[in-house]
This record gives structure tokens, sequence and C-alpha cells, in this order.
């Protein structure tokens, strides 16, 4: 017991200098990675980079440069980090492993983020769905169908897809297709076609509207109509086109017809 003051003025001796050294290396390394990392953030700001994006950048790189001063201090209280080191690399690799389809999404996000292939509020097609975008997240890409339905696609799977973006451009192509009869007028169908794109004011002039004969079907003569739309108008024009020709092609006395088949019944003299 008499030398216990002894013991501990050693011990303070020996590793006062290094738990303080070790402190002052924690407090000021965590201030840095702090500050290092909100540059990181503005930096990502004013490069118009998403904001999704620059909070997980930013975030990320927080931790690793504190994990990084944690190491620091431990070595400096004179613990062995390499053992340290090396564990938390084997962890690392087993939750890579375990988390492959994770870190593919993620990876096809930030690629998302960066290249932007859509943003929110676009009418697109991924993976053989359509919708409206919602929300691009860092795993997943949410879309709402035209019936309102929240879809909720893996952005690995949307990456690895062919995307249709319908809204990019702000205009659309309408295509129709009118089928009449052999012994209608084919002139008089055409002119009436004209005329019933022409009285939608929807209808853009530039591109110009295409209508011609496209195919000598098996029952019928086939007009292709194909108006140019600004693309939030796409579906009201579709739907009024196809009920304003076909009301018009009745008027004009213009039949839309149908498959018929006729059956020759031969008798059997037998």
């Amino acid at each position: 017991m008499e030398k216990l003051p002894e013991i501990i003025h050693g011990y303070l001796v020996t590793y006062g200098l290094r738990i303080v050294v070790a402190v002052v290396i924690f407090v000021v390394g965590k201030w840095i990675a702090k500050l290092i990392s909100k540059l990181i953030g503005k930096g990502m700001t004013r490069a118009k980079v998403d904001k999704t994006l620059v909070n997980f950048v930013q975030h990320l790189c927080y931790i690793a440069l504190l994990a990084f001063v944690v190491i620091a201090a431990l070595d400096k209280l004179g613990i062995q980090t390499n053992s340290f080191i090396a564990i938390i690399g084997a962890a690392g690799l087993a939750i890579g492993f375990a988390l492959q389809g994770s870190l593919s999404n993620f990876a096809a996000g930030v690629l998302m983020l960066i290249f932007k292939p859509f943003k929110v509020g676009d009418f697109v097609e991924v993976s053989g769905v359509s919708g409206t975008v919602e929300e691009v997240q860092i795993f997943n890409t949410i879309l709402a169908s035209p019936d309102n339905k929240q879809v909720i696609i893996p952005n690995s799977k949307v990456t690895g897809s062919n995307i249709f973006n319908y809204s990019v451009n702000g205009t659309r192509r309408v295509d129709l297709v009118i089928g009449v009869s052999y012994e209608d007028d084919l002139k008089k169908v055409q002119k009436v076609i004209e005329q019933v794109v022409a009285s939608d004011d929807r209808v853009l002039q530039d591109p110009a509207v295409k209508i011609a004969v496209s195919e000598l079907g098996d029952s019928s003569v086939n007009f292709v109509v194909r108006p140019w739309v600004n693309t939030d108008d796409y579906w009201d024009v579709y739907f009024d086109l196809t009920k304003n020709l076909k009301l018009s092609l009745d008027e004009n006395g213009i039949s839309i017809p149908y498959p018929q088949r006729d059956i020759h019944m031969i008798p059997n003299d037998a």
C-alpha cells in the first residue's frame, strides 16, 4: 500500500501525456473531419449535384475521416491497431459479400444522380414499367403508374434496362391507325382525316402532321395518322382524335370495316 502512490505516479508519467495527446488528436481530428466533409458538400452543391447525393457523400466522407482519426488516437495510446484494421477490413469484406445486391443498387443510384437520365416529374418507361417519377433514392426509384399505383424499382434494374423518357423532349407524336373499306374513296378519306386533325388546336404545326396509306390489309385500307403534340396533351389528344375521327367518318358515309370471313359450303354428292 505504501508503494501505491508511486505506482500511480509512474502510470501517470508514462501514460498521462499519451492520453492527453490522444484526446487532442480525437477532438481536433473530429473537428477537421467535419470541416472537410462540409467543404466537400458545399463544393458539390455549387456544382449543382443532386442534394440526395451531396448529403450521402458528405456523411460518408465524415465517417471515413472519423475512423482514421480514431485509429490514430488509439495508436498514440500504444494500442496495436494493425489487428484492429485487419478486423475492420475482414468485416467490410463480409458485409460487402452479404450486401452485393444493395451495393449494386447503390452504385446504380449514384450514377443516376450524376448523369440524370430523368428527373422527378418525368413520364418514363423502365424495366417494363411506365409511370411518373416521384423520387430517385440511393437504392430505389419510385414511380407513380397511370392508375396511381406506387412502383418501387431497384436502381440496378433501372440502369440495367432500356430507359424511355417521354418527357425530356417536350413533344410527342400521336400514332393512330385508321382502317377504311376498299370501296371507299381514299382521297375523300384523306380529306376528312386532315380536317379532323386540323380542327384540334393542340396539334402542333411543326413538325408537320403525317397522314398516309400505310397498308393494304386483309379487310381494310389502313391510314397512319401522326400528329405532334406537347407532352402534357398527349393522352387527351389521343383519345379525342380517336373519337372525332370515328364520328366524322360515320358522318361522311365512310365505313370502318372489321374482319369478315366467307364460308362456302360444298355439297356432298355421295
